[in-house]
């Protein structure tokens, strides 16, 4: 089961995704992307986009990830909802499904403008979840 939290950073907002894979805390992560612009909730999953990363680093891989979502979200005008991440080593392969912003149904609060490496984390907990978090501006 995953789960995504904001935190709170100065004029900044935290995404954190944790899931019992890897795998789920980068997309538990990338719904919290798009929860900071609008409620997933109300993004039908109706089309999707291919996004691959690689990097040697697992915290910049979800840097890379997450500005790759924003990326996406700015240039296709698109709100993400659901997410098929493939993590293989040092390289990300994943599905993100969406669908083109409505400003009435979707009511967008705010733009992000990217991830940052402010309190960039990946781990495997205690528990033996994984987390995976940094602060983005807004």
């Amino acid at each position: 089961m995953s789960d995504w939290q904001h935190f709170a950073h100065g004029a900044d907002i935290g995404v954190r995704g944790r899931g019992a894979t890897l795998a789920e805390a980068f997309a538990a992560a990338a719904v919290g992307l798009t929860a900071i612009v609008a409620d997933p909730l109300r993004v039908s999953p109706v089309e999707s986009v291919r996004v691959e990363c690689a990097m040697a680093d697992l915290g910049l891989l979800f840097y890379e990830w997450l500005n790759s979502l924003i990326f996406l979200m700015a240039t296709r005008r698109m709100l993400f909802s659901r997410f098929d991440v493939r993590i293989a080593g040092d390289t990300l392969e994943a599905d993100a499904w969406g669908e083109p912003v409505d400003i009435a149904r979707h009511a967008p609060a705010v733009e992000v403008k990217g991830a940052t490496l402010t309190e960039l984390a990946v781990r495997q907990e205690p528990d033996g979840r994984w987390l995976a978090q940094c602060v983005v501006d807004v």
